[in-house]
């Protein structure tokens, strides 16, 4: 029975399957204004329409979680970095040459990671709610991971940035690449949990399992605000 101790982001997990052991490690890290950014990963219009189109074949998660959960708190964590003036930074895939040839392997090989998505078309946009403002940073990837993709991990070292809140989609796929490789950059990492998806609570519960405690803190959109709003 959970108390007043338990982490929030426990209360979305199922346990039923194996995590790794909790310890003191990630209390010491306290989110400091001036040296976190966040960052929301492939809130695209091309995902919008994969969720209504899963939907519309019976499976309504994408769906129910992107509208109902993602994005709110996507949104949630936009408006505090924006007035507290905060670095907030974004991802998207993208490829600029209209065939793809520029895509990596992983986004063009046929299948379900098949990403066809040329740089400024209506589907490559973030979608409305969440749209990036003038001054905050964009980066196109081709590849799942966005360090791995871009210049993001230097960006992120010359801006003095050391935490990294991280949103978006897909969490078995791009949120989890750039976890790791983020977390192996050096970077203190935050995964927001209901502020994530992948395309079935299955992967959701084993992605964000599997990351806990290794490459990141998984976390909540609310224990983020508070730990922000109390310095």
């Amino acid at each position: 029975m959970e108390d007043e101790k338990t982490p929030t982001f426990r209360k979305f997990l199922n346990p039923n399957f194996e995590v790794y052991p909790e310890g003191d490690y990630w209390e010491k890290f306290k989110l400091l204004k001036a040296k976190t950014a966040l960052l929301i990963i492939d809130v695209q219009n091309h995902d919008q329409d994969l969720a209504v189109e899963l939907r519309n074949a019976g499976n309504s998660y994408l769906y129910d979680r992107l509208n109902g959960m993602v994005i709110p708190n996507a949104k949630r964590l936009l408006t505090f970095f924006r007035d507290q003036q905060m670095v907030v930074t974004f991802a998207t895939l993208g490829n600029q040459r209209a065939d793809g040839r520029d895509r990596s392997p992983t986004q063009a090989r046929p299948g379900w990671n098949y990403t066809l998505l040329k740089i400024g078309s209506t589907e490559q946009e973030v979608v409305d709610d969440l749209k990036p403002r003038e001054g905050e940073v964009v980066v196109c990837k081709t590849t799942d991971s966005t360090v791995m993709g871009t210049q993001y991990g230097h960006i992120l070292r010359w801006m003095g940035i050391e935490y990294v809140v991280v949103g978006g989609l897909f969490t078995d796929q791009c949120v989890s690449s750039t976890v790791r490789d983020l977390s192996d950059w050096g970077y203190t990492v935050f995964l927001v949990e209901d502020a994530t998806s992948a395309i079935n609570a299955d992967l959701q519960v084993w992605e964000t399992r599997m990351l806990n405690q290794i490459y990141c803190k998984v976390v909540s959109t609310e224990e983020v605000l508070q730990d922000l709003a109390a310095q």
